[in-house]
Order: structure tokens, then C-alpha cells, then sequence
């Protein structure tokens, strides 16, 4: 039988957390090429940079959580289900054509991100339903894994034809890049990446009946049609924030979530908040393995992530045409 949930369980819970994710980016910004000292670089290029890998880690962590909840699919995530790719192509779009106005965190690129993402997920739940005439989750993650194929050939289109000095600069960000980010921009994306997040933890409960299944949450008394479309809503926003950002990072709603409910078991109201701190404390570590494991050069962090994502993809996959139970 499942523990009972207390909010002094809770709190301790997140609490011990948090307090890991503090010691990880402490450890981390002294990790580089060489052990640094240095005032300017572990404050002016380290330490934002690590706080920008926990926004985004956290932010697909939690994207992961709630599209698993939604269509009760273990193998859910924003990259496997296209929502960003989307992102992606809005922002390949906006970079090529050259739209640089002046806009949200200084330029148009998050809102093309937005954009592209809230297409994506449009589409998805379209064909989806058009597949299935129902809410089918097979059919809502194949329409998902079409779509991010479909879009990524669209992005390797784009690049082909694109100038030379926009291919690399593109190149790189679609294998996720964290670069210096200003102190502003970091500040304001973050606000909004926390933000999504407490509204999805504010719907803990609500996604814990829709695990249940639609007609056993309608009979509860849960408004599935809202909740849904709220879950999607932000997901989708908070990936496309994070996208928009570092570019392409894959697997980490898939890794973080799966991990922290093994531990901790699939209540949303816990699992939620932890899987934040997780996948904030992930993106963290593997952005220091990338910078750091070889001396002159600096690897892609989605290479890591994907080196990680990949066979544990695989597992789950094997796991999941085998019918074990995700929720136990």
C-alpha cells in the first residue's frame, strides 16, 4: 500500500532536494579543464551557466512528468514527441531569415520557439485523435514520433541551404549548447520556466487521476478536457522557453522522471517538484562531463544526455511492449 502523503513528508522531501542540487552546482562550478579559483570565471561565466543548465533541466523534467501523466505513456517526452523539434524549426526559421526584432529576452527567438511548439502540439493531439477517433495514447506518441521526424527533416533542409556561417551556428544549437547567457535574459526565462512549473505542481493532484484513466477521472469529478489542455499548454511553453535558450537537449524528460519514480513512487504532488530538482541537478552534471572531459575542446551537451537518453530509451521501450506497469 502507498505511503501516506504528508505535507511535512513533503516538504522534507523537497527540502533534502534542494539542498543536493545546491552541493552539485557548487561542486560543478569549480569543475573545468583545470580547478579554478578564479573570481571572474566561476561568477561572471560558470555560475550562470550552471544555473542556466538547472531552469532548463528542471524544465524538461517536469514537461516529461506531466506528458507521460496526460497520455499515460511511459516513453512520453517533449523530444520524442516532436514538441521540440517545433521549438527548433521556429528558431532554425528565425535564425536563417534573419529576424532579429526586438522583442522578449531581446529578440524574437523564443516567441518563433513558442510558436513552434504550440504547433507541435497542436498537431500531435490533432492526428492523434484523427488516428484513433479517440484519445488513444499509441496513437497520440506515433503521431508525436512522426512529427519530430517529419520536422527534423524540414530543420536538415533548412540547414543545407542556409550560408555557411549559419549552418555551424545552427549545427551547434541543435545539439544543445549552453552558452554565456546575459544576466537579464537568464533572469526572465527563468522566471517563466519557474513559473509553468508551479502551475503544473498546482495540478499535482489532478494529474494523479488522469493516470487512473479519462472515464475513471471523469467519474470523480475531474474536468479531463481542461486539465489536458492545461498540462499541454505548459508543457509545451516551458519546453519551448527552455529550447529557446540551449537548443536541443534530449532525453532528460525521459531519464529524470523514470529514476525519481522509482524512488519516490508516481505521486505527482512529490513527484513533480523532485523531478525539478532532479533534472535541474542532471543537466548541471552533464554539462560539466561536456565542458570538462576533454581538455581544449567542449563537447555538446546533448551528446551527453543523448549518449545517456539513448539505451535507457531502449530499456524502457523493451520494458513497455512487454506490459510492465509503469505506475507500481
Amino acid at each position: 500500500m502507498a505511503e501516506h502523503l504528508t505535507a511535512k513528508k513533503l516538504f522534507l522531501k523537497v527540502s533534502i532536494c534542494l539542498g543536493i542540487l545546491l552541493v552539485v552546482m557548487l561542486v560543478c562550478m569549480f569543475i573545468g579543464p583545470k580547478w579554478s579559483t578564479d573570481a571572474q570565471i566561476l561568477y561572471q561565466i560558470r555560475l550562470p551557466r550552471i544555473i542556466l543548465a538547472a531552469f532548463v533541466g528542471a524544465a524538461l523534467a517536469c514537461a516529461g512528468v506531466t506528458l507521460q501523466a496526460i497520455l499515460r505513456n511511459p516513453l512520453a517526452d517533449p523530444y520524442i514527441l516532436g514538441i521540440s523539434s517545433g521549438a527548433a524549426l521556429g528558431v532554425i526559421i528565425a535564425t536563417i531569415c534573419g529576424i532579429s526584432l526586438s522583442f522578449w529576452a531581446g529578440s524574437t527567438v523564443s516567441l518563433f520557439a513558442f510558436c513552434g511548439a504550440l504547433l507541435t502540439v497542436w498537431l500531435v493531439w490533432f492526428i492523434g485523435h484523427f488516428a484513433s477517433g479517440s484519445s488513444a495514447v499509441t496513437s497520440l506518441l506515433l503521431a508525436g514520433v512522426v512529427i519530430n521526424a517529419f520536422f527534423s527533416a524540414i530543420i536538415m533542409f533548412l540547414i543545407s541551404i542556409a550560408r555557411s556561417h549559419e549552418v555551424r551556428a545552427t549545427a551547434l544549437w541543435l545539439m544543445g549548447n549552453l552558452k554565456d547567457m546575459d544576466i537579464k535574459i537568464l533572469i526572465l526565462s527563468g522566471s517563466c520556466i519557474l513559473g509553468g512549473i508551479l502551475i503544473l505542481i498546482s495540478i499535482a493532484a489532478k494529474l494523479n487521476v488522469l493516470t487512473l484513466g479519462q472515464a475513471e477521472a471523469k467519474a470523480l469529478g475531474v474536468n479531463t478536457g481542461r486539465v489536458r489542455l492545461i498540462a499541454f499548454a505548459v508543457s509545451a511553453f516551458i519546453t519551448a522557453v527552455a529550447v529557446g535558450l540551449t537548443g536541443l537537449i534530449g532525453f532528460v524528460g525521459l531519464i529524470v522522471p523514470h529514476g525519481v519514480r522509482l524512488v519516490i513512487g508516481p505521486d505527482h504532488r512529490q513527484l513533480l517538484p523532485v523531478s525539478a530538482f532532479s533534472g535541474a541537478a542532471f543537466l548541471v552534471i552533464s554539462d560539466t562531463v561536456a565542458r570538462s572531459a576533454f581538455a581544449g575542446s567542449e563537447l555538446p551537451v546533448g551528446v551527453i544526455t543523448a549518449l545517456v537518453g539513448g539505451p535507457f530509451f531502449l530499456i524502457l521501450l523493451a520494458r513497455y511492449c512487454r506490459k510492465v506497469s509503469w505506475a507500481k
